[in-house]
């Protein structure tokens, strides 16, 4: 047997790199649970000092993935024999080097001390629907973030939106959503049109509450648990606003509870651990690399998307559900109301609250404000008259005087995120197009789920895409996965199968 052919080549410049970034992905640890914590455990007092510390510990992070070395090993490191999969890992620390080295550590510090300070004042400023408490902080991260942009944009020779899209969806470009998002709107308000039309007759689910929070919370957990959530990696909270936080070994998910309405609440829940579930699902023997990361901001609200929509919407998930419901919450509702109730397309203010038919417009809407706000041609102060004007065109709906649940409603904007939106239609797309793929091959999803075979479906999200993370691009992991690129045909056959039958 020829030995040197079973030799391992000596890879020292890449074996550096995966040290020093498994030491940034500890300090992104922290961070990470930092995050957390100010949503779900932190006194309103504690936000001045918390944003101090997050700054600094942004900085230090910044610091890392900028090391005077990091060019030099990147370099070293392409030179040298690597795996497919050490390839795609030394991929995705060149674009982390590339993302972080394009803007100043003072501007990173800058940026993350006002978001949380933003993001602190908000929580208040919302509830109490302060618009022009809240304006002033708006417009300060907002400035940021147009001075990230630009510097980003400059830097790589992409307009000042594109620079930021690609810090959550690799590749993407505005004109690629444009084009994406205008195929959407040839055929969205007819189908909203037609189903508000064929539902106007039906009888509604009449939500007589109150019903208790702590009963929600338990439903919550036996929901969880259901979809095979790991409760030894991770934990159920509440915060202001549903989000997935921690780390793959750590996750942490929140919702909010209402009285009067149990039914987002528990859908938020199944939303977030879909989440979730891609997180524990990510590749072990990648942690701490950036190829062991979800692969995308839209891959990954494809996940939370696959299992409030694909599944959380489907009758046959509601006949599973209804015997918890009833327990928990002391109801008497039929699998049918529960279906009917949770396909009900009603234009409303609020995006977490959307039925998946109109909340496209929501996105919609937001990617025209972000557009708007990098170019400099909307400005804060007309933001109000700008969200207005747009649900009163897309939705019908009149937002005058109500910040709170129009322009505030969202926490994007309060830590900087502008570029993230698209990510959820983006993400709805990508659902739908992996359900019809996973139905070629395992059958229709509902007969899997009243067989009691819920795990198929996971098993073949886990396969194609969890563990995957980011060792393959967006476009490869798409192909792979379903045969083809990004088709938002999938998502108007899904809607117009579901809606109009």
């Amino acid at each position: 047997m020829d030995t040197a052919m079973n030799t391992k080549q000596p890879t020292p410049s890449y074996d550096k790199l995966t040290a020093h970034f498994q030491k940034i992905s500890h300090f992104e640890h922290f961070s990470a649970l930092g995050d957390w914590d100010q949503a779900a455990m932190m006194p309103l007092g504690g936000g001045s000092e918390r944003g101090d510390a997050m700054a600094e510990l942004a900085l230090h992070i910044h610091t890392l993935k900028t090391a005077p070395h990091l060019g030099d090993n990147l370099a070293l490191a392409a030179q040298e024999v690597l795996t497919s999969e050490q390839h795609a890992n030394l991929r995705e620390m060149q674009y982390q080097y590339r993302q972080a080295t394009l803007v100043p550590g003072e501007l990173v510090q800058a940026k993350t001390k006002m978001a949380y300070q933003c993001e602190n004042a908000w929580r208040e400023q919302r509830k109490n629907n302060d618009w022009q408490g809240f304006k002033p902080n708006l417009k300060a991260i907002i400035a940021l973030a147009r001075e990230e942009a630009l510097i980003r944009a400059q830097a790589q020779n992409v307009s000042p939106y594109d620079a930021l899209l690609d810090k959550f969806e690799p590749g993407m470009t505005t004109a690629k959503l444009e084009q994406t998002f205008g195929n959407l709107k040839t055929w969205l308000p007819t189908l909203i049109q037609k189903v508000l039309e064929k539902q106007a007759g039906e009888p509604t689910l009449k939500l007589n509450g109150p019903f208790d929070i702590k009963a929600q919370q338990a439903l919550g957990l036996d929901v969880m648990a259901y979809l095979g959530f790991d409760f030894n990696h991770g934990r159920l909270d509440i915060s202001s606003h549903p989000f997935c936080g921690g780390v793959p070994s750590d996750v942490r998910i929140t919702t909010r509870y209402n009285q009067a309405d149990f039914s987002s609440a528990i859908m938020g829940i199944v939303h977030e651990t879909g989440h979730a579930r891609y997180e524990q699902g990510l590749p072990k023997q990648w942690r701490g690399q950036p190829a062991g990361l979800a692969r995308s901001m839209g891959v990954h609200e494809s996940q939370s998307l696959f299992c409030e929509m694909q599944l959380g919407a489907n009758p046959a998930f509601l006949r599973q559900l209804q015997p918890l419901i009833n327990q928990h919450l002391g109801c008497e509702f039929s699998a049918q109301d529960l279906a009917r109730h949770y396909t009900r397309v009603n234009p409303g203010l609020i995006r977490v609250d959307a039925d998946e038919v109109t909340y496209p417009c929501h996105i919609l809407l937001r990617f025209e404000a972000e557009k708007a706000f990098i170019d400099g041609s909307l400005s804060v102060d007309d933001l109000p008259d700008f969200w207005s004007s747009q649900m009163q065109q897309l939705l019908g709906i009149n937002t005058e005087g109500n910040y709170r649940d129009g322009c505030m409603q969202d926490i994007h904007w309060a830590v900087g995120e502008l570029g993230y939106f698209p990510s959820y239609t983006l993400g709805a797309m990508y659902a739908a197009q992996c359900r019809f793929a996973m139905e070629r091959s395992l059958g229709p999803i509902e007969n899997l789920i009243d067989n009691c075979q819920l795990s198929q479906v996971f098993n073949w999200l886990g396969k194609h895409i969890w563990s995957k993370g980011s060792l393959l691009t967006t476009d490869e992991l798409i192909i792979q996965a379903t045969g083809e690129p990004l088709n938002g045909q999938y998502l108007a056959k899904h809607l117009k199968q579901r809606y109009l039958g």
